[in-house]
């Protein structure tokens, strides 16, 4: 079962945010990197690739509990990920929370 809530604790990498202002407000991102400890750089392999991150304040992002360690350990191992792993860590995450919404489950 995934755990939904916004995360209380310090953002990981690999884990997926909701851009909550800017332009991308209503996106799915995922932390790739943390600055320091209000901002970290977010990724969607879409419109923000690996190579070109995006710099976030924590304070307009929501931290769900869901790491994708896929991402995670690629980032810690290389360095580096792909951005089709990001899509599909997104992707994943967004399938799974739809799965949980339409099954009637809370989330």
């Amino acid at each position: 079962m995934i755990e939904l809530n916004e995360s209380d604790s310090a953002p990981r990498i690999g884990q997926i945010v909701l851009i909550n202002k800017g332009r991308d407000a209503g996106q799915f991102a995922v932390i790739i990197e943390q600055l320091d400890e209000r901002f970290v750089l977010i990724a969607d392999g879409d419109t923000r690739k690996f190579d070109s991150p995006k710099k976030k304040n924590i304070l307009h992002l929501s931290c769900y509990d869901y790491v994708s360690t896929e991402v995670r350990e690629s980032i810690l191992q290389a360095n580096r990920v792909t951005n089709s792993k990001l899509r599909w860590a997104i992707g994943n995450f967004v399938e799974e929370v739809l799965d949980v919404l339409e099954e009637g489950r809370p989330i």
